[in-house]
């Protein structure tokens, strides 16, 4: 394995390029467990490809003065809508782990979701952070650990919770099966130590259900009841279906992600780009609605952001860049992203967030239409 740069050549040049440069630099069955995706992985290429079937559309002539990226989301004001999704087990990539991710989010001004599953305590990670940071909750078996770890996250200052609920189980991720991952002695999920679990079951024939782990996983009264456990927004991350998404509002959230998880968990569900108008159309403004999955340039934020996302969250390519250069490589994949959202918007006639809407798409039919920011309420 190379060691990490402390430089960035000319030749890193946009996310993409770090992949690559990231592999070079992690341990194979430990770049299995961070890249791979479930299955055939066909979900997870299909995230990237189906924003290359959203052709932008080009104006000219537009006034750019006063041009700014900044946008407001859930009482934070983003300099430009991109986030840094939940990825666990950052150390796996780099050895300064999460710190490093949040001391690159500082530097940018960008808000960082740590994940339940982080290497290092939030509460370090939270002390290594300049700008806000988000908690991503797994709901336990244990919901006495869970309202635990919840007033954790509140007391070291995490500005809201983001609770994945696409991932009920492990997806059958092939790649990292073959590759024969296990996590090393050094990185653990510190921020679950001292959970109970449920008692293990007698053995049977049974892979899943009839299982603890199935037995004991969240429904739609858990979000009411964490609802009731934190005064932080909630947000609910890893929706794709609109009716799901109705129910989200009346558990009374604060803001849906739309996501499949990185194609980890479900192999052939559709790309999150296509799924974004359906739920756009069904939470009608209530609430913000947010994008992972995919994205790799500027052009796919504005894409999103056309669509009706508030903003869109980045997760294996800040994997791949914290491989290659640490806090240094994470800050320089943000900048570029940055740098590729102001061009696009320049180039399609959007001066600011608020501009962008589905008239920057050639779109071939007429389906759900988001004319702008303003129509949340």
């Amino acid at each position: 394995m190379l060691p990490p740069l402390d430089h960035i050549p000319p030749d890193l040049a946009s996310l993409s390029d770090y992949e690559a440069f990231g592999r070079a630099r992690v341990a194979p069955a430990a770049w299995a467990y961070l890249n791979a995706g479930a299955g055939d992985e066909w979900t997870m290429r299909e995230n990237i490809a189906a924003f290359a079937r959203l052709p932008l559309r080009s104006r000219v002539l537009r006034s750019m003065r006063e041009g700014s990226t900044a946008t407001h989301l859930l009482g934070l004001e983003l300099e430009a809508p991109i986030m840094l999704a939940p990825t666990a087990y950052h150390s796996l990539a780099h050895s300064d782990g999460e710190s490093a991710t949040a001391l690159a989010a500082g530097a940018t001004g960008t808000c960082m979701v740590v994940s339940t599953q982080a290497s290092q305590p939030i509460e370090d990670i939270a002390a290594s952070a300049t700008a806000p940071l988000w908690f991503q909750l797994y709901i336990q078996p244990d919901r006495a650990f869970t309202r635990a770890l919840i007033q954790r996250a509140e007391a070291a200052g995490y500005r809201a919770l983001v609770v994945t609920v696409d991932a009920p189980v492990n997806g059958l991720r092939n790649a990292e099966a073959r590759a024969g991952f296990v996590l090393p002695p050094q990185v653990r999920p510190v921020n679950l130590a001292g959970m109970q679990l449920p008692p293990a079951e007698a053995p049977s024939s049974a892979s899943l259900f009839g299982t603890a782990i199935i037995d004991h996983a969240p429904v739609w009264d858990d979000i009411a009841w964490l609802r009731t456990q934190t005064r932080l927004p909630v947000i609910v991350k890893g929706i794709t279906d609109p009716d799901d998404a109705r129910l989200a509002l009346e558990c009374g959230v604060d803001g849906i992600i739309v996501s499949n998880h990185g194609g980890r968990v479900l192999d052939g569900v559709p790309a999150s780009i296509d799924l974004l108008p359906a739920v756009v159309e069904a939470v009608e403004g209530w609430v913000p609605v947010l994008m992972d999955g995919g994205v790799r340039r500027g052009n796919d934020v504005l894409r999103a952001l056309a669509l009706g996302a508030q903003a869109v969250l980045i997760g294996r390519p800040v994997l791949h860049a914290l491989a290659t250069a640490g806090a240094l490589g994470v800050a320089h994949a943000i900048r570029v992203l940055r740098a590729e959202l102001e061009l696009a918007m320049a180039l399609t006639g959007c001066r600011t967030i608020a501009d962008i809407g589905r008239q920057c798409l050639h779109l071939p039919d007429a389906g759900p239409v988001f004319t702008g920011r303003s129509a949340l309420r």
